[in-house]
């Protein structure tokens, strides 16, 4: 069954279809321009000798494939999740970031390679036509448009994987400026200059390409969130009624979403369904005020058992321990009276409560000689603590 969207605005599923449309349209708009340009720039570049120009026109016929990435990326990253994907497919979109990583740094390469090669010899040097500042002057103009509405779509729809595709738009758009220099510059009689806007090119996109190949990387290997992010839901969940503290917090990054692992901490001796009701609230206002959280998982401590280790392992659990306490209490008929029986496993020991019926013991020394009797039977069982005997109506 669909779960309602935090926004209000209809189900999850389909909020993540509409994130998948946005990212297509976005991808298909770009691929798009991104064809018309490369053709253009290249043609221009090798007619009228631009290396600058046609090392562009590459980069941006390299834009064209990571928009199949991103295609593909989006297609799958909507899919719901699976048994052999339980946390959904988000992380498709980290491994198209990383691919795009990599595109860059290898088309960086290819660039800075062939105008070295030009740069030292000489005898391969010509001077650009001018139609080819014009042309480079139109990049310029089209990718700064592209990344703008590129990067408008990543913000809107929180997808790490368009925002780096709006880089890659962007490092086109900064590097036709060079070009523009550097074909200006070789017009005006320097001769080099076209070959080492190329380098210089090549040099701005690598950049790019190392810096979001580390973000997915750090992604890849459960990076956890910003400081200031896990900070802004500490207090969210301390805010909760019955919240007395949180250790063991940690997160991780699932494509543009988000998961999270608390451990929070209650009163002792509330009740297990009190306790099930606070991790339900912990997880609803994650969910609710922080957009990337989708998968949080909330366990109920007692104790803080991330500096203390848990004391009470090995100690026996509710089948046994009633058995040996009805071992220990078997000389005492009223044990068998109780109504309900209740275990609080703190502190390394057991503590017992037990419910009794007022009407079947009305006088208060008699209430008085049962429980110490009780407790006086235990006395030589290190593995019981506290034993509170309740008379209830």
């Amino acid at each position: 069954m669909p779960h309602p969207d935090r926004s209000g605005g209809g189900t999850v599923s389909e909020a993540i279809e509409e994130r998948a449309r946005t990212i297509k349209r976005v991808t298909l708009t770009g691929a798009a321009l991104n064809l018309v340009l490369a053709l253009l720039k290249i043609l221009v570049g090798v007619t009228g000798h631009s290396e600058a120009l046609v090392a562009d026109g590459i980069h941006s016929l390299s834009d064209l494939l990571s928009d199949a990435m991103v295609w593909f990326a989006a297609h799958h990253a909507q899919e719901a999740p699976d048994e052999a994907h339980p946390y959904g497919h988000g992380r498709f979109e980290t491994a198209a970031t990383l691919g795009l990583a990599a595109l860059l740094m290898l088309v960086a390469l290819g660039i800075a390679w062939d105008a070295a090669r030009h740069l030292f010899a000489p005898a391969t040097l010509e001077a650009p036509a001018l139609l080819t500042l014009y042309v480079a002057l139109l990049s310029i103009v089209s990718k700064e448009w592209l990344y703008h509405y590129t990067r408008r779509a990543a913000r809107r729809i929180r997808s790490d994987m368009l925002q780096a595709n709006a880089w890659h738009h962007r490092s086109d758009a900064v590097s036709s400026i060079v070009v523009v220099i550097g074909i200006a510059g070789t017009l005006a009689g320097l001769d080099y200059l076209d070959e080492v806007a190329a380098v210089i090119v090549a040099v701005m996109i690598a950049r790019i390409g190392w810096d979001l190949g580390a973000g997915a990387l750090r992604e890849l290997v459960d990076t956890a969130l910003e400081p200031e992010r896990i900070q802004a839901m500490r207090r969210t969940i301390l805010d909760v009624g019955g919240v007395r503290d949180i250790h063991m917090f940690r997160t991780r990054r699932i494509g543009s979403m988000a998961a999270a692992d608390i451990h929070v901490m209650v009163e002792p001796r509330i009740s297990v369904s009190e306790g099930h009701m606070i991790s339900i609230v912990v997880e609803q206002r994650l969910k609710r005020e922080f957009d990337e959280i989708t998968d949080v998982t909330v366990h109920i401590d007692p104790e803080d058992d991330e500096v203390t280790p848990p004391s009470c392992v090995g100690l026996p659990l509710r089948r046994e321990a009633v058995a040996i306490l009805d071992r220990y209490w078997e000389g005492i008929p009223e044990a068998a009276e109780r109504e309900d029986l209740r275990l609080h496993y703190l502190n390394g020991r057991i503590e017992v409560e037990l419910v009794f019926p007022l009407a079947a013991h009305p006088r208060a020394a008699a209430r008085e000689g049962l429980k110490r009797a009780l407790r006086e039977a235990l006395a030589g069982e290190r593995r019981f603590g506290r034993v509170t005997l309740l008379f209830k109506q």
